[in-house]
């Protein structure tokens, strides 16, 4: 694998490059350009395929792990094309199809201009951002899926072409093609607020986490859990407690309980089921998901979930509950009660609102 620094990585790394001449090079799907950057005092260093400009973050780095960058850049490439559902035997061989690891200077000014775009969307993507983890997953999807121009009047999307690259490489499909569907209702007494989705059965909690907050347009501000109930022989959800409780934060660990716990990082969805699940979202207003898998897929065209059916709006975030759901229903459905504006403007900058399939659709496919 070629990696092309620029001179700042090439120092940051304490990397001596060596001359390649034009008749050594790799195929440019396996040749990358790469540069390091200091935003404040945060470190990135950021890889972007010189065929298709799918870009590959990394964030941190001891010296330790600069000194094993070639394991980190594979295990990047590995975790990242792994979300994106790319099946496991692909990723093998596109490791494995690579010789082994050369550093060298940038070849042109095409290619470092198009690094130095994705380096610039570093700086947008804070949103994207683990501070916990090295290889910066959901950044480096991001980016790879953002409008670029390719040459005059054309525009691409990198995560697009690197799917066509991939599949012309390995000469057959790419992605996994098992999905799960599901039907998510959230318990909200009286109104009926569901989700009939359908996503890649090598989802992640994280990634259903992600999913299920775009699907019922929660922001993310606040912790979540997903509690694992074994399935009774009824089919009926138990009235007893969950088999295991699936935490987002470690802090949550130390908790007493009588119930094991364990973090929801890197567990599959699949690898819990037939079990049934109920996902929790802000652990304060206790949005209760009751989830069901209705049947599965085998063979799925789409890399990314998808929303086929719902029903209802869900509660703004922080209305305090149901209560106080119902107290807001109550004020904006009565335009003489004093704080009827007040309620209606605080709604609409929460994001409320009607459920909009084709608005959650785009945010699925973008991720």
């Amino acid at each position: 694998m070629l990696i092309r620094c620029t001179k700042k990585l090439l120092d940051e790394l304490k990397v001596v490059p060596v001359s390649v001449e034009s008749d050594e090079e790799e195929n440019p799907l396996f040749s990358w350009h790469a540069n390091y950057l200091k935003i404040g005092r945060h470190k990135f260093f950021v890889f972007v395929n010189d065929m298709n400009r799918y870009a590959i973050i990394l964030y941190g780095l001891k010296a330790k792990e600069k000194k094993n960058i070639n394991g980190l850049i594979e295990r990047a490439i590995r975790e990242v094309f792994r979300d994106e559902a790319i099946k496991d035997e692909i990723i093998d061989d596109y490791l494995q199809a690579s010789t082994a690891f050369t550093y060298t200077k940038t070849k042109d000014r095409k290619l470092v201009s198009r690094l130095n775009k994705a380096c610039e969307m570093v700086h947008f993507g804070d949103k994207f951002w683990d501070p916990d983890e090295i290889v910066q997953v959901a950044m480096s999807k991001w980016i790879s899926s953002l409008l670029v121009g390719d040459g005059k009047n054309k525009y691409i999307h990198p995560n697009e072409e690197m799917y066509m690259d991939l599949e012309e490489f390995a000469g057959r499909p790419i992605f996994e093609t098992e999905a799960l569907v599901l039907k998510v209702t959230l318990e909200l007494g009286q109104h009926s607020v569901w989700r009939r989705l359908t996503v890649p059965a090598n989802s992640t909690f994280p990634k259903l986490h992600e999913v299920l907050k775009t699907a019922f347009s929660w922001h993310g501000l606040h912790l979540h859990n997903f509690d694992i109930y074994d399935k009774r022989e009824d089919g009926n959800l138990p009235k007893d407690r969950p088999s295991l409780h699936l935490v987002c934060e470690e802090s949550v660990l130390s908790s007493e309980r009588d119930i094991p716990m364990q973090m929801e990082t890197g567990l599959r969805v699949k690898d819990y089921l037939p079990s049934q699940i109920i996902y929790t979202y802000d652990l304060g207003d206790d949005w209760r998901h009751v989830i069901e898998v209705e049947r599965i897929i085998d063979e799925y065209r789409f890399n990314y979930p998808v929303c086929n059916d719902g029903e209802g709006s869900a509660p703004p975030e922080d209305v305090g509950g149901e209560t106080g759901y119902e107290n807001f229903l109550a004020i904006i459905n009565d335009p003489s009660h004093p704080d009827y504006q007040y309620m209606k403007d605080w709604g609409r900058m929460q994001g409320y609102g009607d459920f909009d399939i084709k608005e959650i659709n785009r945010k699925l496919k973008r991720g």
